[in-house]
């Protein structure tokens, strides 16, 4: 069963204010945790539940079949895809516009925890980390086939490594010697890599470089920048976007979409703003929603949480 602990519950589904036969986006089923509470929240209308993971999608239909809440099979249609193509999935059941969209980025515990996939520096897998696992590009291709300069411009943008070049050229050097096939391999040629002084703090030192590789396997933050632009365009008036980011790039991508959005330049000496200035998003929460003290005690997962909430306010 894909169990995980759904991290911002109550913040996330009341930040999308659900009202009656509403039609709703879950860009990120998972464990189906934020659709499950946000069908007890609204009667009638349904909710369009996106995954690209098999696992995450044989739970979904278990939930159909067997979980109470999801007990009419009508109110939730399960998408297999990425939310980079959240219009084009929405067109095709004859949807142009919906009252809310929410997103809990970031990889699952289930993926996590799975020792095959290889997404745990931890756990000795095949090099994998693919979220869709019908996609070709894996791990193992971009850890054995990539040039020099491609590890190091991942490791340093994605992973935010100070020490990408050392890591980039280490690994250069072991797979001249023989391909690099596992997670845990991969892990102890990053460990030596970095200085044996910075290896002592700030946890797992392969945590960053892995974190780059998946975001690069899966191109995640390319889906996330097309997804959250078609979101914009595929908001009712009054409809909302409820965003859970769990690291920094991804956090300043929602940021500075919904900002982009919901701010307008205002010509010097305009006694009104006329309709066709409004800003098209408004700031919910000015500052990201992070979880309470006793939410942090039951998940330590989510401590790096943060969530960003916008309204609709024009087509």
């Amino acid at each position: 069963m894909f169990k995980h602990t759904t991290v911002l519950l109550e913040e996330t589904v009341s930040g999308l204010a659900p009202h009656d036969n509403g039609i709703y986006v879950d860009a990120t089923f998972g464990g189906g945790g934020h659709t499950r509470e946000l069908l007890s929240r609204f009667k009638g209308g349904q909710v369009i539940a996106f995954d690209q993971d098999d696992q995450a999608l044989i739970n979904g239909r278990e939930l159909l079949e067997h979980d109470p809440t999801f007990a009419d099979a009508k109110r939730v249609t399960l998408v297999k895809a990425n939310f980079r193509v959240l219009r084009e999935e929405l067109a095709q059941l004859n949807i142009q516009h919906v009252d809310g969209i929410m997103y809990d980025l970031g990889v699952s515990s289930p993926q996590l925890d799975e020792q095959q996939r290889g997404f745990s520096y931890r756990l000795e897998a095949p090099l994998d980390m693919r979220m869709n696992q019908d996609q070709a590009l894996t791990a193992n291709t971009i850890v054995n086939e990539w040039s020099f300069q491609d590890l190091r411009r991942i490791i340093e943008r994605y992973g935010e490594e100070r020490f990408a070049k050392q890591i980039a050229r280490a690994i250069e050097r072991e797979r001249d010697i023989k391909p690099i096939q596992t997670t845990t391999e991969l892990a102890e040629i990053i460990k030596n890599a970095i200085p044996a002084a910075t290896r002592r703090t700030g946890g797992h030192p392969a945590k960053r470089t892995f974190q780059a590789i998946r975001i690069a396997v899966n191109d995640e933050l390319g889906a996330l920048q097309d997804s959250l632009d078609e979101a914009v365009e595929l908001l009712a008036v009054g409809g909302r976007l409820s965003v859970i980011t769990f690291q920094s790039l991804e956090d300043r991508i929602v940021k500075q979409t919904m900002k982009k959005n919901s701010e307008i330049d205002i010509p010097a000496g305009l006694p009104i703003i006329p309709p066709e200035l409004q800003p098209r998003l408004k700031l919910v929460n000015r500052k990201p929603i992070t979880p309470s003290e006793a939410e942090l005690a039951v998940n330590h997962r989510a401590h790096s949480a943060k969530l960003r909430i916008a309204e609709k306010m024009k087509l």
